[in-house]
């Protein structure tokens, strides 16, 4: 069914200047309500751009809620282009005034998805900045796109909220440039306070710090000013779920199941903020594995998500959940056709490079908030490793081994703004001597940094908010 004839979907947000994580800070909250999508002609393929029509759909937009308060009307305007309303309910119900059903979800603090009716919308909010001022529009959004659940009909739209929103107005952190690009100086005391203060994960000094300066620290560790929510607490777990996690083994590990590793070599972003494309590559890869037994073993493309995808921000951030749904909407390549390089470049593939795909993508638990350790751990089982992103302080920088939690603790002479990293979960125990549970993660900072670039975090705690955010995905092996 074409887009201009139904229009219910999902949508997909660029402009230009945003960044993966955007400055726009709002919460589900905000997010409930009724929204009034105006949608410009459909037809188009993936290749359509959205940016170049974004002030004109924003201007019809505002009509059409004008004239929507008196009347209701989802005929096609003289270009071509239709409004949709739709109704946002807890905790992930989204309706259309034709009485459809679907599904929603927020994208952390920056956006929102909307399936229903054979269509998918994504939207960034709307913002803008001033100095060290952002202002959040969290009852608008940036242009974005819409298709079918296919792939097909793309269109471009704006959303807007019927019930208006107060703006919401943040101040972020400013640091002199000159102290933002000084070199990175690791802090033999601060290292000590750490070992001194506890005892269940060792901190060590990395010369592979000092080759960065700050900001491409704060970069490496997830990206710069980021928006930290409020954090969502795990769901409330069922008797059912609780009853099946009950029957998991005490310990699993996905590079050693019955001696057999289906997880890819951990690499290293560098200063690039690609962790987002690292985290979600490693779990496309290890659950390719999974699903073929190893017969395939793919090593994707990060640069590619970096360079090409119009969901994420290159080297200055992105989310695993819209890198799930940029590999089912545009594919993804081995890494021998676009090899990292750890900066922002050109789209440059190769058109005899062979694309994979996903067939879905989701948050654990499935959506925005429905995340628990029960639920992360039935899927891992289940379905292999998957992304998952918390909150990286400056005492995690100099993680060695052991079993990490934040102590509190911060520099005073290297100030280390609060981001938050993607990373891949690869498995979960328990120590026998404390009793302490924890998970099992890939990060990629190289070998050399952490257990062989692995590290171990508290588990049932929710701590550094890891058990909030999980993201899963389904790929479509070649066979």
């Amino acid at each position: 069914m074409r887009l201009s004839a139904v229009l219910v979907c999902v949508c997909l947000l660029w402009a230009e200047g945003s960044r993966g994580d955007t400055p726009a800070n709002c919460t589900y909250e905000e997010l409930l309500g009724t929204w009034v999508f105006q949608v410009s002609r459909g037809g188009h393929d993936r290749t359509v751009n959205c940016s170049t029509q974004g002030k004109h759909i924003q201007a019809a937009l505002n009509t059409a809620l004008y004239f929507r308060a008196q009347v209701l009307d989802r005929s096609m305007d003289a270009t071509g282009e239709s409004t949709v309303t739709v109704n946002l309910e807890k905790l992930s119900v989204a309706t259309d005034e034709l009485g459809n059903t679907g599904f929603f979800t927020i994208i952390y603090n920056q956006g929102f998805e909307v399936v229903i009716n054979g269509y998918k919308w994504f939207a960034f909010f709307k913002y803008s900045e001033e100095g060290s001022t952002v202002t959040s529009y969290c009852d608008q959004t940036l242009p974005g796109w819409v298709h079918d659940v296919l792939g097909n009909n793309w269109a471009c739209f704006v959303a807007k909220k019927v019930k208006p929103v107060p703006p919401r107005v943040d101040y972020k952190p400013l640091f002199s440039s000159r102290l933002l690009q000084k070199p990175y100086k690791n802090n033999m005391d601060f290292i000590d306070s750490i070992n001194s203060v506890q005892s269940s994960w060792k901190a060590v000094s990395y010369s592979e710090h000092e080759t960065f300066t700050l900001q491409e620290l704060h970069r490496r560790a997830g990206g710069p000013a980021s928006r930290i929510p409020l954090r969502v607490r795990p769901m409330p777990v069922s008797a059912e779920v609780a009853k099946i996690a009950a029957a998991l083994p005490e310990h699993f590990d996905w590079r050693n199941v019955d001696g057999v590793n289906f997880i890819s070599p951990v690499r290293n972003q560098a200063s690039c903020g690609s962790c987002y494309a690292f985290a979600s590559m490693g779990m496309l890869e290890a659950r390719i594995r999974v699903l073929t037994n190893n017969s395939e073993t793919p090593v994707f493309s990060p640069q590619q998500v970096v360079s090409c995808s119009q969901y994420s921000q290159g080297c200055d951030g992105g989310f695993p959940y819209l890198i799930g749904k940029y590999a089912q909407d545009f594919g993804i390549v081995d890494e021998s056709c676009f090899p990292y390089v750890a900066k922002d470049t050109p789209c440059g593939i190769p058109k005899n490079c062979v694309r994979a795909y996903t067939a879905e993508y989701s948050y654990v638990g499935g959506f925005y908030g429905g995340c628990s350790e029960m639920a992360m751990m039935l899927e891992l089982v289940k379905n292999g490793p998957m992304g998952v992103a918390f909150e990286v302080y400056a005492d995690f920088m100099n993680y060695k081994e052991g079993i990490y939690h934040h102590t509190g603790l911060s520099e005073r002479f290297n100030p280390f703004e609060l981001t938050n990293h993607a990373v891949l979960l690869v498995g979960y125990g328990r120590c026998h001597k404390t009793g302490q549970k924890y998970w099992i993660v890939k990060n990629s900072w190289g070998t050399s940094w952490g257990e062989d670039g692995y590290f171990r975090i508290r588990r049932g705690s929710d701590e550094c908010a890891i058990e909030s955010i999980a993201v899963a995905a389904k790929p479509i092996p070649k066979l």
